[in-house]
């Protein structure tokens, strides 16, 4: 999505259409590719937006601007008709705000596609018995099909991945856990509205053991042997799953490591997570002349 850099200094200024008519131009905010982003909050009548669009646009175009975004809040829906009658097209959609894309340069267009992936939790957590934690959905395909699986659950947007495995656990079953690491990732495409869907199961270490389950969206949890977990005919029968359990089985038995989160100052400063294997990692990096990994 672009990026405000400065105001153009076009508010309030008129100009003439076949040395007649005077159309204001619209307020727009230059962006770091080139193009302008109009954030629209205030009413308009239709017939007066779709005159200062037109003239903007033309004038933008004379000036070079690659594309024009208009950002329209919820309820200035009588906006949506006359931007996509010139030329307009949906970009994307936010609960208070629809994002419309224009790109009026004569080059190929650049504009970035909308977001492609949803992204999503399984959560393994075992005990010292060797038990794992599962639970029965309310909802869903797993619907009154007996199958018992991991807490699973969406990451929200500026959520961790750590931090989204252990509220998806907490929610579900009430148990309290700690991230341990990142045992594998899936993509899988047209799953969830055509988007494309990337589910990373991540190993927790559980912090309590008494389990309060969520009764809208679990029917049931508990802790289950693994052996008895893995055993289930639609794990072993799915590929998918079976793989999974795989993995966590490895991981119960052998010296497997996953990827566990560094945090690290962007470009922009910003903090972010990088998922790593930090086995062996800190005794390699020295050599290299990078700074250590912690843990």
């Amino acid at each position: 999505m672009p990026t405000s850099t400065s105001v153009l200094a076009i508010e309030n200024k008129m100009i003439s259409e076949n040395g007649v008519q005077q159309v204001e131009l619209l307020n727009g905010v230059e962006d770091l590719y080139g193009g302008i982003i109009i954030d629209i909050e205030e009413a308009m009548e239709s017939e007066a937006f779709t005159f200062s669009l037109s003239a903007s646009v033309l004038q933008w175009k004379q000036q070079g601007k690659r594309a024009v975004w208009i950002k329209l809040h919820i309820q200035l829906v009588n906006l949506v008709e006359p931007s996509v009658k010139e030329g307009f097209r949906y970009h994307h959609a936010e609960p208070d705000y629809l994002m419309l894309v224009n790109w009026i340069s004569d080059s190929t267009s650049t504009i970035p596609e909308n977001a492609s992936h949803r992204v999503g939790i399984g959560a393994f957590i075992v005990n010292e018995k060797r038990e794992v934690l599962v639970v029965q959905e309310n909802n869903g395909k797993f619907k009154g099909k007996g199958v018992w699986k991991f807490p699973t659950g969406v990451v929200n947007e500026g959520e961790d991945i750590s931090i989204a495995a252990i509220r998806e656990v907490k929610e579900e079953t009430g148990i309290d856990t700690e991230f341990v690491e990142v045992l594998a990732f899936r993509q899988s495409h047209r799953s969830y509205f055509t988007k494309s869907d990337l589910f990373f199961v991540c190993m927790l270490r559980p912090l309590t053991f008494y389990i309060q389950k969520q009764d809208t969206e679990i029917k049931a949890a508990q802790w289950m042997p693994f052996n008895e977990y893995a055993a289930q005919p639609f794990v072993q029968k799915h590929d998918a799953f079976s793989s999974v359990a795989d993995v966590c089985l490895t991981k119960l038995e052998t010296e497997y490591v996953g990827f566990s989160p560094v945090p690290r100052t962007t470009a922009s400063g910003k903090t972010s997570h990088l998922y790593l294997s930090r086995r062996d990692l800190n005794n390699l990096a020295p050599e290299h002349g990078q700074s250590e990994f912690p843990g």
